[in-house]
């Protein structure tokens, strides 16, 4: 018998690298650019958004925190996200207050957070980059008055935002805080304990999904090890999906602490797994491509493969890899496959491959999945009939 970690690429071509991988979105806006690009590469794509987001010329709440800010500039503005400032700019130049909220942005202190892993597509990461496409001041400044309008400076994360606003000076001053879809109410609470008076922009607003079911079914999915990876593209989308989970949250993170795997786009999107102990896959820098990339390098590595009957067997989300040909499979025969895979040669009855099934099933449903399974995987001999016992498959 030989098990462990394989490439599982058998014969599939380099160019479809992600053949036999289920991988679930739950991203909004970049659901179908990212599942593109999956499924260029052979993917099975879930989709199920967590959060659907508000259309900003559509939402009244920015709009009019807009026009606040407008008729009383502030002296600082925290910039979180490109593409948040650069879409509440946009919305801006619709509602006719373009041009007063770019002066007011222009005419105050700015502050440019890093990398936020919420961004979409493969332009700009991080605030400083959608100051510079709209010609706004970018650079380094301990404080204001700098060439052409606002200083501008820049910081990589909540604690050092904080620090750097303290060091400049925040008492007595008004802020702008723009946030990416949820509230920071400690960088918040910190500056008005300061002596400031905080305005939070929120930009891209998200409201839960109209119709919840696929995101159930997405937590069954998980539990059950029948998708690969959960591709995350924003912090608010992974706590979303956390708590849809409800009581089956214990399952859900312990599938993904061990055989689902979490792919951030960026470290902020991966930082409630990380506190909750789950590994993360990410790319260097928090764009798409670069997080397609990681899920090629990544799956293919985590595919389990073992020795039946003389033929190397690698099981992937929805197929296995019988000597690098693909057999896929239907989700029943997949699940009694990794649960016999689990302990190779061990004998399984049929009450305890009936748990790995799917909800409602009876041991009958069991004696059918085998069948399909042996169909699948190219004769009986794959997996064992041991009599009044259970299966077994025949490892070597």
């Amino acid at each position: 018998m030989r098990t462990g970690r394989g490439s599982g690429t058998g014969s599939v071509s380099t160019s479809e690298p992600l053949s036999g991988f289920t991988v679930a979105i739950v991203a909004d806006r970049c659901r179908d650019e990212l599942a593109g690009m999956l499924e260029r590469r052979g993917a099975r794509v879930v989709l199920a958004p967590t959060l659907r987001v508000v259309p900003l010329a559509e939402d009244p709440d920015l709009r009019a925190v807009t026009g606040a800010l407008v008729d009383n500039p502030p002296d600082i503005v925290v910039a979180g996200t490109g593409v948040g400032l650069r879409g509440w700019l946009q919305a801006a130049r619709q509602w006719g207050l373009g041009d007063g909220l770019r002066t007011a942005i222009d005419s105050a202190y700015l502050l440019a957070t890093g990398p936020t892993g919420g961004l979409c597509g493969g332009s700009g990461g991080t605030a400083t980059d959608g100051l510079a496409t709209d010609g706004l001041a970018t650079g380094h400044a301990a404080s204001g008055g700098g060439s052409g309008g606002a200083a501008s400076d820049s910081a990589t994360g909540p604690g050092d935002v904080l620090e750097r606003l303290l060091r400049h000076g925040v008492a007595g001053a008004r802020v702008a805080v723009q946030v990416h879809g949820e509230p920071q109410p400690e960088l918040c609470a910190a500056l008005v304990g300061a002596g400031a008076e905080v305005i939070e922009v929120a930009v891209h607003r998200w409201v839960p999904p109209a119709d919840p079911t696929p995101l159930r079914r997405l937590v069954d999915l998980a539990v059950s090890r029948l998708v690969d990876a959960i591709a995350f593209t924003s912090a608010p989308a992974v706590g979303a999906l956390l708590r849809l989970a409800g009581p089956d949250i214990d399952s859900l993170l312990a599938a993904l602490r061990a055989d689902v795997a979490a792919a951030c786009l960026g470290a902020v999107s991966a930082t409630p797994l990380v506190h909750r102990g789950v590994p993360v896959v990410a790319p260097a820098r928090p764009r798409l491509a670069g997080l397609v990339a990681a899920l090629v390098e990544e799956l293919p590595e985590r595919a389990p493969t073992i020795l039946v009957a003389g033929r190397e067997v690698v099981l992937r989300g929805h197929a296995a890899l019988v000597d690098g040909k693909l057999r896929p499979l239907a989700p029943a025969p997949m699940a009694v496959l990794r649960a016999l895979a689990a302990t190779p040669g061990r004998v399984l009855s049929r009450a305890a491959l009936l748990t790995s099934l799917p909800r409602g099933a009876d041991e009958h449903a069991v004696e059918m999945a085998v069948a399909r399974l042996r169909a699948a995987l190219g004769g009986s001999a794959f997996v064992q009939t041991v009599v009044k016992r259970g299966y077994r498959l025949r490892v070597d």
